[in-house]
C-alpha cells in the first residue's frame, strides 16, 4: 500500500498592495464610454487606436462588438467611431466632421485640459514646450493641438539643457499626464534655471492619478524585495511605476500584463513582494496575480493606502 508523502509545506509570503491603483477616472470614462457606443448604436463600433493600453481590456470590448483602428481611414462613414482617453489632432475631428460621421471624443478630461493651456499660451503668442515622450499617442494628440512648430518636444534633461527657443521672453510648458513626477520635476528644473520667466501651467500636468499611483509604488517599494506592475509596455504610467519602485528601494522590479507573465524564477529569496497596476489595468488581474501567488506561497497581504480616489468623469451627453 502506498503511503502518501505529506504536502510540502509553502513558503510563507508578504503581499504589499499599492492603493490607489488599476484604473483611474479617465480610463474608466473611456471604458464606459465604447461600452455604451455599443448599446446605443449596436456593434460595430470603431475606435481609433486602443481606447486605453491594456490589451485585456481591448479584448474584452472587441467581444461586445467594438473594432479597433489606427486611422480614421480605416472607418465607414455610417458607423460611430470613439477617439481614444489619450486625445487626438484637431485634424481628426475635423476630418469626421467632413465625412459627416457620428464621433465620441474619449479624451480624458485631464488631457484634455493639457490641451487648453498649449492653445491659451499659444494665442498669447508664447513658445511652447511639451515635456514628454516621442510617438506616444497622447504628445501625438497635443502636439496636434496647434500648428507644425508652435510646440517643441523635451524629453530629458538634456534636451532641456540645449533647447534654443525664438524667443526665451515668450516662453511656456506642457507637460504629458502621465510621465514621472521625479523625472518632470528635474527637466522643468532645468528649464527654469535657463528661461526663469518660462510661464507653467495653473495646476501641474501631471494627472492626479499618475502622482498617487507613483506615491504609492514608493510607499510598497521600499522594503519590497520584488515589486510586480500589471500593465502594458504601451502604457506610458505602467512602464513609470516599475523605473519608480526601482529607485525607491525594491530589489527588483518587473511589468507584466497578467498573471500568465511572471516568471517564478523571480521569486527566488523573495519573502516581500510588492503589487500594483497601471491606470489601464482592470482591478481583476490584480485579483488573478494575487491568487497565482497565494497557489504557490503561504501569502498574506496588506493593503498600502497613500490616500482616496473619489474623482467621477461625467460621460458625453451624445450618449444620454
Amino acid at each position: 500500500m502506498l503511503i502518501p508523502m505529506a504536502s510540502e509545506k509553502k513558503s510563507v509570503i508578504s503581499i504589499s498592495l499599492a492603493a490607489p491603483r488599476g484604473f483611474c477616472a479617465g480610463v474608466d470614462r473611456a471604458v464606459q464610454i465604447v461600452e455604451q457606443a455599443i448599446v446605443k448604436w449596436g456593434p460595430p463600433v470603431y475606435v481609433r487606436h486602443e481606447i486605453v493600453h491594456n490589451r485585456h481590456v481591448v479584448e474584452r470590448l472587441e467581444a461586445l462588438g467594438a473594432v479597433f483602428v489606427e486611422e480614421l481611414d480605416a472607418c465607414p462613414d455610417d458607423r460611430p467611431v470613439v477617439f481614444s482617453a489619450h486625445g487626438v489632432p484637431k485634424a481628426v475631428p475635423a476630418e469626421a466632421q467632413r465625412r459627416r460621421m457620428i464621433y465620441v471624443d474619449a479624451t480624458c478630461p485631464l488631457v484634455s485640459k493639457v490641451h487648453v493651456e498649449a492653445q491659451r499660451h499659444f494665442d498669447g503668442g508664447r513658445e511652447i514646450v511639451l515635456i514628454g515622450h516621442a510617438g506616444h499617442p497622447e504628445v501625438i494628440g497635443t502636439m496636434g493641438q496647434l500648428p507644425p512648430g508652435a510646440i517643441t518636444l523635451v524629453e530629458t534633461v538634456a534636451d532641456a539643457c540645449t533647447f534654443t527657443p525664438r524667443n526665451a521672453a515668450k516662453l511656456s510648458f506642457v507637460t504629458q499626464t502621465t510621465l514621472s513626477v521625479d523625472d518632470t520635476a528635474e527637466i522643468v528644473a532645468a528649464l527654469q534655471q535657463r528661461f526663469p520667466d518660462i510661464a507653467q501651467p495653473h495646476k501641474e500636468d501631471i494627472c492626479y492619478a499618475t502622482t498617487n499611483r507613483q506615491d504609492a509604488v514608493k510607499a510598497i517599494a521600499r522594503d519590497a524585495d520584488l515589486v510586480l506592475v500589471i500593465g502594458s509596455p504601451k502604457s506610458s504610467n505602467s512602464v513609470r511605476l516599475v523605473e519608480v519602485a526601482r529607485r525607491a528601494g525594491a530589489r527588483d522590479a518587473r511589468l507584466v500584463g497578467s498573471a500568465a507573465d511572471v516568471d517564478w524564477v523571480w521569486f527566488e529569496g523573495v519573502r516581500h513582494v510588492g503589487i500594483t497596476a497601471g491606470a489601464s489595468a482592470p482591478e481583476d488581474l490584480v485579483e488573478a496575480l494575487i491568487a497565482a501567488i497565494s497557489g504557490r506561497f503561504d501569502a498574506h497581504v496588506e493593503e498600502v493606502a497613500v490616500t482616496r480616489e473619489d474623482v467621477v468623469f461625467k460621460l458625453p451627453r451624445v450618449l444620454g
